[in-house]
């Protein structure tokens, strides 16, 4: 691959089908790219093409860590985050390079996301939802031809998301990018919103297609694809997804902002919690760990606040 403007980093667990049928989409790509960093996140020695950089790591990163890492080893005015579960079309990324260049305050670009079978939509853009959660416009609906237009986005889904360079080191925090406390799930949400309450902006380029085997890094095979995704995550995991959420909130909302959705987030608590308590009870026992969680996440709201005000970085 020739040199280009565009750093691409994918996080792997050891999924070696998955990873080779990525890396031959990568290979057919009609842009070019500078380089490729594979963050090998499994005990496991994986087979690559020369042109791409391995960083084993032993299974010691968690899913942010690895991203962070790609960060700081990358060189590219662009940066293309992939899990090892998704395959681009050949123009995936000479279509979502030009929503680059259409606002220079354009930090991310989405592409539309399809699952596996070619025919539902998995993203076609990250929205915050009413509940504050993370909401993926189009998920599990068939593709009609319903979102073939170009337009602004609040973020991009985590599986296959470009960003701007310069916006990351606008958000970086210290060495990090992404939150490590988070490890995984709501790292994407958090970069939109904290991008968004710097001023830069999400848009969707329709005409770059990619597919996601949407569950496949973290749930059994039986969950793949399927709703009510919680259901087939462990234990751990959804503690990940009960914390990262109050993490993302206490870092990002203003009190306007949970003042207009207090109904939304109140039912919704009732029967996140309700599902916790019948069917998830050892969680329980980690509401101290995640009190301690939230504690960090407001001390680092203090620190945006700062870098918004320019006053550290």
């Amino acid at each position: 691959m020739s040199n280009g403007l565009v750093s691409i980093i994918i996080v792997t667990a050891g999924h070696r089908h998955y990873l080779k049928s990525l890396l031959d989409s990568l290979e057919k790509q009609t842009s070019p790219v500078s380089e490729t960093l594979i963050i090998n996140n499994s005990p496991d020695v994986i087979t690559t093409p020369r042109w791409a950089r391995v960083y084993n790591t032993g299974s010691n990163m968690f899913y942010c860590q690895a991203l962070n890492l790609g960060i700081r080893e990358s060189n590219g005015e662009f940066i293309l985050c992939l899990n090892d579960d998704v395959e681009l079309e050949r123009d995936f990324i000479k279509q979502a390079e030009k929503g680059f260049f259409i606002d220079s305050r354009i930090g991310m670009v989405s592409g539309k996301i399809l699952r596996s079978d070619k025919a539902t939509l998995d993203s076609t853009g990250l929205f915050l939802s009413v509940w504050l959660t993370a909401r993926e416009r189009g998920y599990g609906a068939l593709d009609r031809g319903r979102f073939e237009r170009e337009e602004y986005v609040f973020g991009v889904n985590g599986a296959v998301a470009f960003y701007r360079r310069k916006m990351m080191e606008d958000l970086r925090i210290g060495s990090t990018y992404f939150d490590e406390d988070y490890r995984i799930f709501y790292e994407d949400l958090d970069i939109a919103w904290r991008a968004k309450n710097r001023g830069w902006r999400g848009y969707y380029m329709p005409k770059a297609i990619a597919f996601h085997v949407r569950g496949a890094t973290v749930r059994a095979g039986e969950g793949l694809a399927k709703p009510f995704a919680r259901r087939y995550l462990s234990d751990e995991l959804h503690l990940d997804l009960l914390k990262n959420r109050y993490l993302t909130i206490a870092k990002n909302i203003s009190f306007a902002g949970i003042l207009l959705r207090f109904p939304f987030v109140l039912i919704y608590e009732v029967l996140n919690w309700s599902y916790v308590l019948f069917f998830r009870r050892k969680i329980i026992k980690k509401i101290p760990f995640m009190l301690k969680c939230l504690g960090a996440a407001f001390e680092k709201r203090k620190v945006i606040r700062d870098i918004c005000l320019g006053r550290k970085k």
